[in-house]
């Protein structure tokens, strides 16, 4: 039987010091012209966690609001703030920087972080009124020590500083003295992906209930890949995060591939559970300092916040069919083989239609698409374009090229199939994956029947090959627990094969 979605999990960092001391746009532009312009102009630009928390389609990622009410706020959202937004909805949070720094500490292993006392006094008051923080949590972050120690540290040592408001409030020291995988800023790093992805399976275990011991496997799909000199990518980022989360029941694994890492890693878990290697299992992710501030030069040429000041984390659970939850149709997945060209129909009709003529369905059997979910508030002013939008364009162009849609038709079936994108601009968060709390609540309520989540990646970024990269999966309403009469008894089974065997005998003339 088919593997089914429990539930999901969605969280935001908001990061607007590390997007200024740890993005990689923004430390390049340090590195290659330190008196630059857009360094001097871009603390203006930084949003507060008020405007974070209010920005709409943040909401829509945290399940407060939907893809819907996205839409229906018109086409930018940056200057229509909400009122009386929450930090907390149904699928997770947008946590505080000062607090996430606590998270961090919490998550180093080998007491390679600290924080200033006044700055580690103060968020711990707040960091263990979170309603998810417990004493275990609470047991493994350190007293704070005095600003002297931390810019010693930081000046002598080559340390990372942890910024709050633009003052020195801690430091992330490197783990080797030559090694730079091990050096403060990838275990910075590394320690932001570890955190954000602690979080998301904290929340993922409130909102489906699940008690910890029965998790049995956690995959990681976030795009930092820790090792050291001798194994750059070893991992294990997974094993990492459950530990401190408390999964103290599970093993784990990480997969890296790009942005389509998450659907990869869903197809991987569902098919786990599916062949009963394991009842539950988790793909999960953190998200990643160096996309902070990606296009923060084009927000702030336009005079627009910079926008890419979150962090994005998710956890999904796939456990073994219930009769209830949606299904995860494992013998129906597209994929983008090393032949199957790069151009878009190419893509399309590998990711799309392949696995949609297995299952004898058109284009438009398929209610929602979920593709590459990014906001074009931040995309379009970098001249990105409106990436969901172009993605529903394609595949509407194949429905017309295969004579299931006429021309007249892409407009509409843009708009009833598709969605505006909510995502942060993390690379591996909005390939598909940001829509699956919602298809499940839709599922369950009876409103769609299935979905297909789509996750594209670049390949070539990797200096390895020029190929292209995308797999896809099609979510759908239970059908019901197949009835126990169904099954096929072993007394059948030995009578199909005996008789089997006697119709081979008879076609070789054997008696």
């Amino acid at each position: 039987m088919n593997s089914v979605l429990k539930g999901s999990s969605f969280v935001l960092v908001h990061s607007p010091d590390m997007l200024v001391h740890s993005g990689t746009t923004q430390t390049t532009e340090r590195i290659v012209n330190p008196s630059s312009e857009y360094l001097s102009k871009l603390p203006k630009y930084l949003r507060s966690f008020d405007d974070v928390v209010a920005y709409l389609p943040n909401q829509v990622y945290i399940g407060s609001k939907t893809p819907d009410d996205l839409a229906a706020a018109g086409s930018t959202w940056y200057d229509k703030p909400l009122k009386g937004a929450n930090r907390f909805g149904p699928f997770g949070e947008i946590m505080p920087q000062d607090e996430f720094y606590m998270l961090m500490q919490a998550c180093d292993a080998f007491d390679l972080v600290r924080l200033e006392k006044a700055f580690s006094d103060d968020v711990k008051v707040r960091f263990e009124k979170h309603p998810l923080v417990d004493e275990h949590l609470l047991a493994m972050v350190s007293d704070g020590i005095d600003i002297g120690d931390i810019m010693k540290v930081v000046n002598e040592e080559h340390a990372e500083g942890i910024y709050h408001d633009d003052k020195l409030v801690g430091y992330v020291k490197k783990a080797h003295d030559i090694d730079i995988n091990l050096s403060a800023h990838v275990i910075f790093e590394n320690l932001a992906s570890k955190a954000s992805c602690t979080l998301a399976l904290m929340h993922l275990i409130k909102v489906t209930g699940i008690s910890k011991n029965s998790v049995e496997y956690v995959i990681d799909c976030s795009e930092e890949a820790c090792g050291d000199m001798n194994q750059r990518g070893g991992g294990n980022m997974a094993k990492a995060a459950a530990e401190i989360a408390g999964l103290s029941g599970a093993s784990g694994a990480d997969i890296r591939a790009f942005c389509a890492a998450p659907a990869h890693a869903v197809i991987h878990a569902a098919a786990l559970v599916a062949s009963g290697t394991y009842d539950n299992v988790v793909v999960a992710a953190g998200g990643s300092t160096a996309k902070l501030g990606m296009n923060g030069k084009d927000h702030v040429k336009k005079e627009l916040p910079v926008m890419e000041d979150v962090m994005g984390g998710f956890a999904v659970l796939i456990s073994k069919n219930d009769g209830k939850s949606p299904e995860i149709l494992s013998a129906f997945t597209g994929k983008h083989s090393v032949g199957s060209g790069s151009s878009p129909q190419a893509v399309i009709t590998a990711l799309v239609t392949d696995p949609l003529d297995k299952m004898g369905l058109k284009i438009a059997d398929i209610d929602k698409y979920s593709p590459e979910m990014q906001n074009p508030d931040l995309t379009k002013p970098a001249g990105a374009g409106d990436v969901p939008l172009a993605n529903y364009k394609m595949i509407a162009a194949l429905g017309v090229k295969r004579g299931e849609l006429d021309r007249t038709d892409i407009n509409a079936f843009t708009e009833k199939h598709g969605m505006i994108g909510w995502a942060p601009t993390q690379g591996h968060i909005p390939s598909g994956i940001p829509y699956l709390g919602f298809a499940r609540n839709e599922m369950m309520s009876g409103n769609i029947e299935r979905s297909m989540i789509i996750g594209k990646g670049s390949l070539f970024l990797g200096r390895m090959t020029n190929l292209f990269d995308g797999v896809s999966f099609i979510v759908q309403k239970n059908g019901g627990a197949r009835p126990a009469s169904d099954a096929v008894s072993e007394d059948t089974i030995k009578r199909l094969i005996a008789q089997s065997m006697r119709e081979l005998a008879a076609s070789m003339g054997v008696e």
